[in-house]
């Protein structure tokens, strides 16, 4: 057994392969559709600047802006140079390291057989490297984590800039819809007031009791409420608009959801393709991949260090002569550390590595399916609004109706106030949930398109991984 083990060794060795296991994708096993009638087995093609589907020109000044001025994509932006940074730096430890060094000391020492002493100076000044040779693949499998890191850091600032996009639009729908609400509250408080004007005049007139001016006072001042709190409602949502966008000071010209266009949807394509189209998936890989090499680094430390050593410089007793010819003082070796007794510590740490490279591949495999789930919910949401609209704008109009019929026949004295107040307080709430189903069906819009991807494309990066299984139905395409 140890004699196939040092074989094996001796075969990576020379054939300049580093320990540790290679980077494979992960197969992930997902459904061939979207179980979604309305969901076309096509490629989605979303435009990068999305946004611009909803034709809404302070949108798109918007969206602009938050990805300018958000300090949350500033942060990862700062993340990925600390990344590159970090790559730099696993790159250069491929080129020897050399360094200067120089001293001076004077020192006293007693002659050997006798009591007679000596003092003596001396002068260098060297050069020397060290050089690991790198026999197990650490440096190469250390190089490969930080690479792979880097590339997560960049797919993670395109799934900020995604998400902070989506972030943006649905509060700006939900800013529009609040405005279109604070009018239908206005409006129904406007009809209120002139209800309890009526049962005003009417008491007055002798034709009806206090008990109807009471009920027209409180159904005023339940709209008076109602507005002060959409109100409300709407600044905050403005507050919060302004801190996406970064402008805090931020003020929109009046506007209603209701009016807004319905954006062209693209087609849900293939799930597989998700792998590849969403950057929070391919941030999850790469992160798996990075685990992958830290097992090689854990590995490689389990063997030997193998370095070369050199200096040269010169050395004298008189500074002054320093850099004559005959002071030159050289060196040239080679050093081997590495562990004899260790009590499984480096081992312990191997386990460790390769346990962290299992949970990056189980999040891997749940950003898949969280992907899959998220396309499945935008598709059902979308669909199921868009079929609500029409029965909430039927229902308007009749619950309109109804409260003209009901203030006629109240006028006529055919019914109590209690019938005005009912079919006014109908109409409110379905006018509400007609501007509120429109807020809805545009945000999900919205999280169809992020759920695509967006409009991110991976085309600009590097190659992610070297090797992935054959792709089929249910496989991730590479």
């Amino acid at each position: 057994m140890k004699k196939n083990k040092l074989v094996a060794l001796l075969t990576a060795l020379l054939a300049g392969c580093a320990v540790g296991p290679d980077y494979e994708r992960p197969a992930i096993e997902l459904p061939a559709d979207y179980g979604i009638a309305e969901a076309e087995r096509a490629e989605a093609k979303i435009p990068a600047d999305w946004w611009r589907l909803y034709q809404d020109e302070t949108l798109n000044r918007l969206v602009e802006s938050g990805l300018e001025r958000n300090t949350d994509l500033k942060v990862a932006v700062a993340r990925i140079e600390e990344a590159e940074a970090v790559l730099r730096e696993a790159r250069s430890v491929f080129l020897p390291e050399i360094d200067i060094s120089g001293g001076a000391e004077r020192g006293r020492s007693r002659n050997p057989g006798s009591s007679a002493t000596s003092v003596r100076n001396t002068f260098t000044l060297t050069a020397g490297t060290a050089f690991e040779l790198d026999f197990w693949g650490r440096l190469r499998r250390a190089h490969e984590a930080a690479r792979a890191q880097y590339l997560a850091t960049q797919y993670a600032r395109d799934v900020v800039g995604l998400t902070l996009a989506s972030a943006i639009a649905q509060t700006y729908f939900a800013a529009r819809s609040l405005q279109a609400q604070t009018d239908v509250a206005t409006e129904n408080l406007r009809v209120a007031e002139e209800s309890l004007d009526i049962a005003r005049k009417r008491f007055e007139a002798g034709l009806i009791s206090e008990l109807d001016v009471n009920q027209a006072e409180s159904a005023r001042a339940a709209a008076s409420a109602q507005l002060k709190e959409l109100q409300r409602q709407c600044d905050v949502t403005l507050h919060q608009l302004g801190q996406l966008t970064g402008i805090l000071d931020l003020k929109l010209e009046p506007g209603d959801v209701r009016k807004l266009p319905s954006p062209p949807l693209p087609p849900a394509g293939l799930p597989a393709s998700l792998l590849e189209r969403r950057p929070d998936v391919r941030q999850a890989e790469m992160e798996l991949a990075s685990a992958n090499a830290a097992i090689g680094v854990a590995r490689a430390t389990q063997f030997p260090t193998i370095s070369l050593t050199g200096s040269y410089g010169r050395q004298s007793s008189q500074l002054a002569e320093l850099f004559n010819s005959g002071n030159r003082i050289w060196s040239i070796g080679i050093d081997l550390f590495g562990p004899i007794l260790d009590w499984g510590r480096y081992a312990a740490r191997t386990d460790q590595a390769i346990a962290r490279q299992k949970q990056a591949a189980a999040l891997y495999q749940q950003a898949a399916e969280t992907a899959f789930r998220e396309v499945r919910d935008a598709l059902v949401n979308v669909a199921w609004t868009a079929d609500a609209e029409a029965d909430l704008n039927a229902r308007v109009s009749a619950a309109r109706n109804s409260l003209k019929l009901a203030r006629l026949r109240y006028e006529s004295g055919y019914s109590s106030f209690l019938e005005v107040l009912d079919a006014q307080r109908t109409l409110n709430e379905a006018e509400l949930e007609l501007v509120r189903n429109r807020q809805a069906y545009l945000s999900y819009t919205v999280d169809l398109m992020k759920a695509l991807g967006g409009g991110w494309s991976a085309e600009h990066y590097p190659p992610t991984h070297s090797a992935a299984p054959a792709a089929t139905e249910q496989q991730p395409a590479q």
